[in-house]
């Protein structure tokens, strides 16, 4: 085989594996510091005790969130941006899934930042961890 087709072939697998790397999304979100304002809701009571996408069972009372592109295990302080209220959760879940919304907050998350009849709230998300 010429040398030069040995260089190709090995240069095409290289990028090809470059793609399969199982650490999560690349990029600025995945760092310190990261931000983004948006909009967030809480889990439904029928989610309590369903296996989130890390394999978790879900816990109301924990404080976990679900985001659709953060790392499982990455840290998140989210920050009402109404009145201030700031609480840490930890990225165990994907989603959400509506137009608009940043992360969906475990209920025991949302109520120490927001009152559950409002069901929606403005926030700011900075990765911590």
């Amino acid at each position: 085989m010429s040398a030069l087709k040995s260089g190709t072939i090995a240069i095409c697998l290289l990028l090809m594996l470059s793609g399969c790397s199982s650490a999560g999304p690349k990029g600025s979100s995945t760092r310190v510091g990261y931000t983004e304002t948006g909009l967030a809701s809480y889990y439904a009571m029928k989610f309590q005790g369903r296996q989130t996408a890390n394999g978790e069972r879900f816990n109301q009372s924990a404080s976990t969130a679900a985001h659709k592109t953060l790392p499982f295990g990455t840290r998140v302080k989210v920050t009402n941006s109404r009145n201030g209220k700031s609480v840490v959760v930890r990225i165990n879940d994907r989603g959400p899934f509506v137009r608009g919304r940043v992360i969906d907050l475990s209920r025991s998350a949302f109520e120490r930042i927001g009152n559950l009849d409002t069901g929606v709230i403005p926030v700011k998300v900075e990765v911590i961890r």
